[in-house]
C-alpha cells in the first residue's frame, strides 16, 4: 500500500540537491510534502494509536459485559484519537504544480502560486515542538502577493526538524525550489 506522505525522497536528487520537479508525475494534483515527517511526529502518532488501541479494546469489555451506550461512546473517542493521529502525520507543507497547500491540524489552506510572491527561510523566535516556548531559530516564511504571511508552520525546531538541521535545510532549499519554478 503506498504512503504518500512518505514520498519525500522524490523530492531529492541522487546527489541530495533539491530537484523541484522530479519524476513521477507532473500532475497538478499530484501533492506531496517534500520531507518526510519527522520522528517526533511520528512517535507522537503512534502514542496516539496505542491510546486508540486501548480505548477499543475498554469498547469492546464494555460492549461484552452489556453496556452498548458507553461501549458506542468508547468507539467515538477511539475513532476521533485515530482521525488526530492521521492529521498528525499529513501536517506540513505539501507542493503540487497547482500551488503550495499548509495543512496545520485543524485547518488546511491552499495558495495558487500566483498568490505566493516569496518563501523564504527567516532567523526569527519559533515554538519548540509547538509548544508555547519560543525559542531563536529558522522559520520558513510564505508571503503572499495581498502582503499577508502564512503562520510559518515549517521550522527546524518543530516535529519534524528538532535534532535534524540539514533535513531542514534540503526542505526549505526545495520548497523555494518549487516557488522560483511554479511563480513564473
Amino acid at each position: 500500500m503506498p504512503l504518500p506522505f512518505l514520498t519525500a525522497d522524490r523530492a531529492l536528487q541522487a546527489d541530495g540537491r533539491a530537484d523541484p520537479v522530479s519524476p513521477p508525475s507532473h500532475d497538478p494534483d499530484d501533492w506531496r510534502r517534500p520531507y518526510r515527517p519527522g520522528p517526533w511526529r511520528v512517535g507522537a502518532a503512534a502514542v496516539f494509536l496505542l491510546l486508540a488501541s486501548f480505548v477499543l479494546l475498554s469498547a469492546l469489555i464494555i460492549a461484552l459485559a452489556g453496556a452498548p451506550g458507553g461501549a458506542a461512546v468508547c468507539l467515538v473517542v477511539a475513532v476521533t484519537v485515530i482521525a488526530l493521529a492521521l492529521r498528525l502525520v499529513r501536517v506540513g507543507i505539501w507542493v503540487s504544480a497547482r500551488g503550495l497547500r499548509q495543512v496545520n491540524l485543524l485547518r488546511t489552506t491552499t495558495l495558487p502560486w500566483s498568490a505566493v510572491t516569496a518563501v523564504r527561510t527567516v532567523q526569527q523566535p519559533v515554538r519548540w515542538l509547538g509548544l508555547p516556548r519560543t525559542v531563536q531559530g529558522q522559520a520558513l516564511r510564505v508571503e503572499q502577493v495581498s502582503g499577508r504571511r502564512l503562520r510559518a508552520l515549517v521550522t527546524d525546531r518543530n516535529g519534524d526538524f528538532l535534532g535534524r538541521p540539514e533535513m531542514f535545510e534540503q526542505a526549505a532549499d526545495v520548497l523555494e525550489a518549487w516557488a522560483a519554478q511554479h511563480r513564473r
